[in-house]
């Protein structure tokens, strides 16, 4: 085929006939296996002679063929023909060239193309790219030089979530880097827009260059010394006013001041990440380089920082958010080291008051922002993720270590300058009060809550008069932010006991007041307000009466905002208030229900937009919070099911009116919801004991849904599963249809590569469910578990035992238990007898929950009951054996009964620990929660030792001594615990009653048996066994006692 046919190809395929388009499409697809057909689009590109829309549908089709055919001529693929080597190599000799000439899109294409290719081929299959980077960086024509750092960062990025091998990007990085320092450097002194995309691109390398590990080369001085001192110029470096935009959303985001970020976060990554000292942790392998860097570079870039925090704080010059989250950042950090602490120190009462309140007051952008976009506004500024990640989040940070860890020489000042505005507005005329200035001191000081009320503070006493003077009167403020600050005032200080039952009146009043409020804000920080304070028994009772009323407003309210802002405060009334919401539970039921479905469909409509023939997720639409919404509303329906676990007839009306919200999910393959969705499943049939009409017929949708795009989450789906078997039995067992999809799901499990150890446990679990729920009618399937089970069993060591493998042991052991002589015979068959009975034995002690004592005992007993001379002569040889596991089973028994009932206990009674909060007393267990104003506190010429890295230091010890400790690679798993919501048909049997009847019916008709099992007992385990049979006795008479009593009844 040639270049004119293929280029008439492509420019039909954005032809305004969609049948044009199509068959056009359609015979792209014939070609392009075609050796060759890659090198004519090559060409295509390379012309300047074809139009941008054809080169832009050439280069989204090359993009998308190398992702799915680039790969290794020796692999392969289903349904994928591999690129031919010479069209592999024309692409390689041409596409840097191409990129010099190209528009824009089309280069955005074809870097991604190239990212690809590098990934797959560098540096064994591509060994001169680096030199060809090189000869672009070395010319004097800009377009080349720019295309030659294009191409640099490119290579680089391929290795920036590599954990393998990363050798090729230190002699990149060593190579390459004097390069671009020396353009960077020129580059500094322009004031061009091209300059400064050119610096964008090598301070982004850079980036990536030291985001895990600072190589050698980049270590020593000769290196860092003139990129320190770079760095530290484009920060300081003057952007002439007349270059900036009008508009501030363009001004945030001018090229300039993109490099001017990206060169503060490679500085405070430099300071923070390897050369802070406080920060590394004395193991670092970075401790000598944290010391130099400390001395020699923390000074300057703090000084640097400091300068042009002056210079914007006099309005000498403007700085971008990202550029003050960045100062802020690094300030939090430098404080941590007497160094630059004590640097810091003459300053810090003016970054407290000029550099930290000013950002925390409500700005004129908030106030735009509010009044056009108040939804926007809500998800920006009061949902805890976003602002997490927002410019303020470091700044508010910065106070608090600040306030935390140098706290006798500034918490009081701050305290008196937060009290000298409130003041100061207080006393003001009206016409002369700053109403953002206010709210700022209160943000600023609900921002320390959790410091000034700790025991020690000295002053926590004084905040309910507080509140009382400053922040009740804003309830009903003129100025909406005003009341919404009120509201989140409360929120901040919610474990402040209110001594005046008055004030807590009042503060009560306020908040149900701006639930009411005009403002979408308010009404919302009003709903998060209330969740705080129904810990208080008198709020608690006052709002019963307005339950349905609150549950219906915020079901409206999330309907408004499409967030899961409010899905806890939702979830904390369920809970809290779950006796009194049973009457309005269906009514509730279904509101959550029609709120999930009209969010969802939201989410349909706008979960992807068709672009130059892609489908691309729109960040415009934040699809993300529209699933997270959807999943506040889900959680919140599973808590309102588990408060209504005492009504099973009650859920069985509620599951009908959730079918929906099931269907919609799994039909539309929502994958983010599964987990939630499974999570309602799992209660519903849990919760009610039976599996009702509804909740079968959405079985085959669960099979569906697990073999289409639910695999990967089979521990979710688990637990579902099992409540089918375990209390469906008689259906199941009658519908052998079902059977088939649970075996296959059990196939699935066990054999998919797709699937890890721990996932694959599930599969053991329903062999399990399978084999004690439907004894007797299942006996096709013992052969294929016992299969299954014995492709990973095979090579097991008797030494060494991993969690999967011990519950692939369970499940042969339930094969034998379900019917001993099919399975005896199926392991004859497949001469397993002796293999498994010496893994099973040799790792007896690995049996030490309730369960799997008391499945051990019944397996065993179902044995003993075989005559022995029907038993394999293997079995025959170690008879006596099977009598010392069942004692040594006993022996251990009763302890792991005391310590089930211990846990049953704790966990009956973990609502109560709820609300300790583990500082009663008032003490801190480190110096690092040192409470405000201690005499102990951190001196202010010390180092503050960083939680972070004491931490990281803590689990890097952990895996050295556990590394140290692992004799065998595979013998990694932590100790079975008890599942204390686990239930069985085995829950119900009591093994010594069986153990009893087993025993004395052996001696009674099988004397040969009996006398082989029982001739190596010695005086202590014939003691054990009549122990055994006491306790039988007297447990059948306690239960015949119980009996008795309940036919009297």
């Amino acid at each position: 085929m040639d270049t004119h046919t293929v280029y008439q190809l492509f420019s039909a395929t954005y032809h305004s006939d969609p049948n044009v388009q199509k068959q056009a499409e359609g015979q792209l697809r014939q070609v392009e296996g075609t050796p060759g057909f890659i090198s004519i689009l090559v060409q295509i590109l390379g012309s300047e002679e074809i139009e941008v829309q054809t080169k832009q549908a050439v280069s989204i089709y090359l993009k998308n063929r190398v992702r799915s055919s680039w790969v290794s001529e020796e692999v392969t693929t289903h349904n994928i023909i591999p690129i031919e080597q010479q069209d592999r190599d024309t692409f390689k000799a041409n596409i840097l060239g191409i990129l010099v000439t190209v528009p824009n899109p089309v280069r955005v294409q074809l870097l991604d193309t190239l990212n690809r290719v590098l990934a797959n081929d560098f540096p064994n299959k591509w060994a001169d790219y680096i030199n060809q980077v090189h000869a672009f960086l070395g010319t004097n024509d800009a377009k080349m030089a720019y295309v030659g750092l294009l191409a640099l960062l490119q290579v680089i990025r391929v290795y920036q979530w590599r954990i393998e091998d990363k050798s090729p990007l230190v002699e990149i990085v060593q190579s390459s880097f004097p390069i671009t320092l020396q353009m960077a450097q020129s580059l500094c002194n322009e004031n061009s827009l091209d300059a400064a995309e050119m610096l964008r691109i090598i301070m982004k390398a850079y980036s990536i260059a030291i985001q895990y590990e600072l190589t050698q080369h980049l270590q020593d001085n000769s290196s860092l010394v003139p990129w320190v001192t770079l760095m530290l110029q484009i920060v300081e470096k003057h952007i002439p006013q007349e270059m900036l935009s009008e508009d501030l959303e363009e001004r945030q985001k001018f090229i300039w001041y993109r490099v001017k970020r990206r060169s503060c976060q490679n500085l405070n990554r430099l300071f923070s990440r390897y050369g802070n000292p406080a920060q590394i942790g004395q193991t670092s392998k970075y401790t000598a380089f944290a010391e130099n860097f400390v001395q020699q570079f923390g000074p300057q870039i703090l000084r640097v920082y400091l300068q042009q925090t002056d210079r914007w704080i006099k309005k000498e010059t403007w700085l971008s958010q990202k550029v003050l989250f960045f100062f802020a950042e690094f300030y939090r950090d430098a404080l941590t080291h007497k160094l630059t602490w004590q640097i810091m120190k003459s300053y810090a009462e003016t970054l407290v008051t000029h550099f930290i309140f000013p950002q925390l007051c409500f700005t004129e952008e908030d106030e735009d922002l509010w009044v056009d976009d108040p939804v926007d506004y809500i998800h920006k500024r009061l949902d805890p993720l976003e602002d997490f990640s927002a410019p303020v989040a470091a700044t508010i940070t910065f106070l608090m270590n600040l306030a935390k860890y140098r706290n006798k020489f500034i918490f009081k000042k701050i305290l008196n300058f937060i009290n000298n505005v409130l003041e100061t507005y207080r006393d003001a005329p009206p016409e002369s009060k700053d109403p953002r200035q206010k709210d700022g001191a209160l943000k600023m000081i609900g921002c320390l809550a959790d410091l000034i009320l700790r025991k020690k503070s000295g002053i926590a006493h004084h905040m309910e008069p507080f509140f009382t003077a400053y922040v009740f009167p804003e309830f009903q403020s003129q100025y909406p932010y005003l009341r919404a600050r009120a509201c989140d005032m409360l929120m901040r200080f919610n474990k402040m006991d209110f001594e005046n039952k008055a004030n807590l009146a009042i503060a009560f009043r306020g908040v149900t007041t701006c639930m009411r409020d005009t403002e979408l804000p308010v009404r919302v920080q009003a709903c998060l307000s209330l969740q705080f304070m129904i810990q208080h028994e008198s709020v608690r009772n006052a709002l019963i009466p307005s339950l349905p009323m609150i549950m219906q407003e915020l079901l409206n309210l999330t309907n408004q905002i499409d967030a899961d802002t409010l899905s806890g405060v939702m979830e904390e009334f369920v809970e809290v208030f779950s006796e009194e919401l049973t009457p309005f539970a269906i009514q509730l039921t279904e509101q959550l229900r029609n709120t999930f479905l009209r969010i969802m469909q939201d989410y349909q409509d706008s979960a992807a937009v068709p672009v130059s023939g892609e489908l691309i997720t729109s960040t415009e639409l934040d699809i993300s919070d529209k699933t997270m919404a959807a999943s506040g509303v889900l959680k919140t329906i599973t808590t309102l099911l588990l408060s209504l676990e005492s009504t099973p007839e009650l859920l069985s009306r509620l599951e009908n009116a959730l079918l929906p919200v099931i269907t919609y999910s799994l039909e539309n393959a929502i994958i983010d919801l599964y987990e939630d969705i499974f999570d309602i499943i799992d209660t519903c049939t849990f919760s009610t004991k039976q599996i009702s009409q509804t909740m079968w017929g959405i079985f085959e949708l669960i099979y569906k849904t697990f073999k289409d795009t639910g695999i990967d989450y089979i521990e979710e789906i688990f637990p579902s599963l099992d409540n089918y078997i375990s209390y469906g039995t008689q259906f199941f067992i009658q519908n052998t249809t079902l059977q088939r999809m649970i075996n296959d799901i059990v196939e699935t499990v066990m054999t998919s590569d797709r699937l890890n150890e721990s996932e694959r446990i599930c599969g053991c679990k329903l062999i399990e469910s399978i084999l004690l729920n439907c004894r007797g009618v299942v006996d096709q399937y013992v052969g294929p578990f016992i299969d299954l089970v014995f492709k990973h069993l095979s090579n097991t060591k008797s030494t060494s035992l991993t969690n999967f493998k011990f519950y692939c042991i369970e499940a042969v052991i339930n094969c034998l238990y379900y019917n001993p002589l099919l399975s005896l015979h199926i392991l004859e068959e497949r001469n397993l007898t002796q293999t498994f009975f010496s893994i099973w034995f040799d790792n007896i002690k690995k049996f030490s929950r309730v369960h799997d004592k008391k499945l051990v005992v019944v397996t065993l007993c179902s044995l003993m009951e075989i005559p022995v001379e029907q038993l394999p002569s293997i079995l025959q040889t170690g008879w006596p054996q099977v009598l010392e596991v069942i004692l040594t089973i006993f022996k251990s028994l009763p302890k792991a009964e005391e310590n089930r009932n211990e846990m049953e206990k704790m966990y009956d009674n973990e609502s109560d620990d709820d609300d300790d909060d583990g500082e009663a007393d008032g003490e801190s267990e480190n110096r690092g929660d040192q409470a405000v104003g201690d005499d102990d506190g951190w001196e202010d010429d010390e180092d503050v030792q960083d939680e972070d890295a004491e931490y990281l230091e803590f689990l890097a010890r952990e895996a050295a001594r556990n590394a140290r400790s692992t004799t065998d690679e595979e013998d990694d798993d932590d100790p079975l615990e008890e599942e204390i919501l686990f239930e069985s048909p085995l829950d119900k049997l009591d093994v010594y009653i069986r153990f009893h009847d087993v025993f004395v019916g052996v001696q009674q008709h099988y004397p040969t048996s009996y006398n082989l099992l029982t001739k190596n007992l010695d005086p202590e385990k014939q003691n054990l066994i009549m122990k055994i049979i006491n306790i039988a006795n007297e447990r059948r008479k306690n239960s015949e006692n119980h009996t008795n009593e309940n036919d009297n009844v």
